[in-house]
């Protein structure tokens, strides 16, 4: 009954993305509100699309789970008058896939160029890839060649997380067909839903930004990695 009580008390608002991997995890009782992964493209616009979220929970939901990272600060400045909210201490949401900001910066280091693939963006068809059939549409092959080659210069490889959350056939053999188009190194990486699973039931430990309510996020949650007592007793409700 105390869980069911809990649960029912918790509000995610997720990236499209983020929430792929995250629905599986998630109790019936919990809702879920979805924004596409468009809006990071401008980061004023998704700080306020969040915002403007977070505003319209009713009063009645005790913690509002953030299904984001730092994600170009557009997390910075958020806040709730009525609920706690929580987002995982990540610059993106790849740290959130990998399972940890430091599995993040332990593949950067080995390989500074990827590009990474999951499901949901796969599914929600952002980015250059994505983008290269309305290149050519608009300017040609060759143009098009030309300006995704200036987009993936950086890149080497192209990494799928794979998370086990879901069938991964479908998207290994895009992800390997993308890699060999654009002639990009192919791997296939582990993902973990170690961050994802303590995101929708805790604890919310130092791997987690937590702000009571009437508080509002900043840019030093994301740098400070010390606990905060204010998450501990959030986690004590749990």
């Amino acid at each position: 009954m105390n869980e069911h009580r809990h649960r029912s008390r918790r509000r995610v608002i997720a990236c499209a993305t983020v929430v792929e991997e995250l629905r599986p995890l998630l109790p019936p009782t919990v809702e879920c509100q979805v924004f596409d992964f468009g809006l990071h493209a401008n980061p004023d616009r998704l700080k306020q699309a969040l915002q403007e979220a977070i505003d319209a929970v009713p009063v009645s939901v005790e913690t509002i789970v953030l299904g984001y990272g730092l994600c170009s600060q557009a997390v910075v400045g958020l806040r709730s008058d009525s609920a706690t909210l929580v987002v995982p201490r990540v610059d993106d949401c790849i740290g959130i896939f990998l399972g940890s900001d430091e599995a993040y910066k332990e593949q950067t280091s080995i390989t500074p160029g990827t590009y990474y693939l999951t499901k949901g963006w796969i599914e929600a068809g952002n980015g250059p890839f994505a983008d290269y059939e309305e290149l050519v549409e608009r300017y040609g092959e060759e143009k098009a060649a030309w300006l995704m080659d200036k987009m993936l210069e950086r890149y080497t490889r192209l990494a799928l997380i794979n998370t086990g959350q879901y069938a991964i056939e479908r998207y290994r053999t895009y992800a390997r067909q993308t890699a060999d188009r654009f002639d990009l190194r192919y791997e296939e990486i582990p993902g973990s839903t170690a961050l994802l699973r303590r995101l929708v039931d805790g604890p919310w430990d130092e791997d987690f930004v937590v702000v009571p309510p009437g508080e509002t996020i900043t840019f030093a949650h994301f740098r400070d990695v010390a606990p905060s007592p204010s998450g501990e007793a959030a986690n004590q409700q749990d």
